[in-house]
């Protein structure tokens, strides 16, 4: 996690280290510290920030934007994160500062994307590539199984669920991106 991200972001919105450590709940020495790269945040506290500087979560992983209409993502340059609880892992394979977000995923047997239901402002399309996947959206229930999707309105609770004993693979298609 490059610190030098967020300060950017901070920066450029005009927030000093004290008014975003308030809108992440989050103490200012952490923002300080992350920003100095003396920190690793988890994901759960990366998507605090990534709220309260109202940026996609993987914006604060890239550098400046590209300028070009066309971009290129090459295999093995994606940036990768993985879930706090260590079940879920995302790759991006889309490019940043687009209006889509495309991600890859892979969730691990008996695992959950995050551990209750929660929203964001966007839409999703979940496709199962390998295995079978649970998804909950706003406490219903919709079982996938390869090649199956899931269109759903991401401000209704939602998480995915890997009830299988063997790792679930998915692409999941974000608009626009969000946390």
């Amino acid at each position: 996690m490059d610190g030098f991200r967020i300060r950017e972001v901070r920066v450029a919105q005009g927030l000093t280290i004290a008014q975003l450590a308030t809108a992440a709940g989050v103490s200012a020495a952490m923002v300080s510290q992350v920003e100095r790269g003396l920190a690793d945040p988890s994901l759960a506290t990366l998507r605090q920030f990534a709220r309260a500087l109202d940026v996609p979560l993987f914006d604060l992983f890239e550098a400046a934007p590209r300028v070009s209409p066309v971009a290129v993502t090459r295999a093995g340059k994606q940036v990768t994160i993985t879930s706090p609880n260590g079940d879920t892992s995302y790759a991006r394979l889309s490019v940043p500062y687009g209006q889509l977000e495309v991600l890859r995923g892979e969730l691990r047997p008996g695992g959950v994307s995050h551990e209750e239901p929660w929203s964001h402002p966007a839409h999703e399309c979940v496709t199962v590539v390998q295995g079978r996947l649970l998804v909950e959206v706003d406490g219903e229930f919709h079982r996938l199984e390869e090649g199956d999707s899931c269109y759903f309105d991401s401000r209704l609770p939602h998480r995915l669920v890997n009830e299988t004993e063997q790792p679930t693979r998915f692409i999941v298609a974000v608009t626009p991106p969000s946390y």
